[in-house]
């Protein structure tokens, strides 16, 4: 092999490593900050496909505000609520100040790291801006594997107070 094809040779080996390397890296970035959204159910069950979120895991996990769950500690502003869909309950743990239009009964994403199987430690949460809407998120996951959920009116006028 002559010396020019040699040198035209290696100029395209390292060009091709650096786009690979780039590349990888990119991807391995996107990876560490891409967000699942998780309802209750499937964090609790797993996804229909078999998935399963682990422990330390970031993700989003929308659902209703359990009635009689919120537990404010009165020292900080720590706030312990449930969550749930139609299925289990899951335990959302947040440090800092609630959205405005928060209550119980009403929907949120909340934004976090899986503690254990149940328990999610939120450092963001959304809430709803309407009686009626419900993010799309949750319900287009409630849609595929449950039914919508359906309050009685002694539930609505409970939140309402």
């Amino acid at each position: 092999m002559n010396p020019r094809r040699k040198k035209r040779l290696g100029i395209v080996l390292a060009i091709f490593i650096g786009i690979s390397a780039t590349i990888g890296l990119m991807l391995y970035a996107l990876n560490q900050n891409m967000d699942l959204f998780y309802t209750p159910t499937e964090l609790v069950n797993g996804k229909p496909d078999g998935t399963k979120p682990e422990v330390g895991q970031r993700l989003r996990i929308g659902g209703m505000v359990v009635v009689g769950s919120v537990k404010r500690d009165p020292q900080s502003l720590r706030v312990s609520f449930d969550l749930h869909d139609v299925g289990p309950k899951v335990t959302i743990v947040y440090d800092g100040i609630l959205p405005d239009l928060f209550r119980e009964g009403q929907g949120i994403v909340a934004q976090g790291i899986l503690k254990d199987a149940s328990t999610v430690e939120a450092f963001e949460v959304l809430a709803k801006h309407d009686e009626e809407y419900m993010p799309p998120e949750i319900a287009e996951a409630m849609k595929k594997t449950h039914e919508p959920l359906q309050y009685s009116e002694t539930q609505k006028q409970g939140s309402d107070q």
